[in-house]
């Protein structure tokens, strides 16, 4: 017997994420779940590029090489401060498509600041070691990977 209208479509069946939650559901689940803050993804990017900087001057000895991984973890602690400040803003806040916009916004305001930090490196950082730079960029923007794992879990 082959399965006709609604039958048909198995995505479509009712399961426990179609209904809407409670206010005391919601509640709990954010006592649960916790927002996480993009200030404390910064604050983790910037320790870790000044971990990066340590190690590079000194394993590499030289000036040169701790500069330009600290440059490097600027890329991406700069512009990620800046996102951050733009969409925690109280005016980012007033409605879901306000918001929506602003992430966005944000977003493309931050891979500008990136890419043009990136490009003024060798005028900015001379002379520049882009292997340390690259480096504690990427290291930096790992970061990201562990984000979730920071978040706070209930006690129960």
């Amino acid at each position: 017997m082959v399965p006709t209208g609604r039958q048909a479509f198995e995505d479509e069946a009712e399961d426990q994420f179609s209904k809407r939650l409670t206010a005391e559901e919601v509640a709990a689940l954010k006592v649960r779940l916790p927002a996480l803050s993009p200030w404390r993804v910064v604050a983790a990017q910037a320790g870790v590029g000044v971990l990066v900087t340590g190690a590079a001057w000194l394993i590499g000895g030289t000036e040169v090489i701790a500069v330009s991984a600290l440059y490097g973890a600027l890329v991406v602690v700069v512009p990620g401060a800046l996102m951050a400040r733009g969409t925690t803003s109280p005016i980012s806040r007033l409605s879901p498509v306000t918001s929506a916009i602003s992430v966005l916004f944000w977003a493309m305001l931050k891979m500008g600041a990136s890419v043009a930090m990136l490009v003024l490196a060798p005028k900015v950082v001379q002379p520049l070691n882009w292997p340390a730079l690259l480096v504690a960029l990427v290291l930096c923007m790992q970061v990201y990977w562990f984000a979730l794992l920071w978040r706070g879990r209930s006690k129960n």
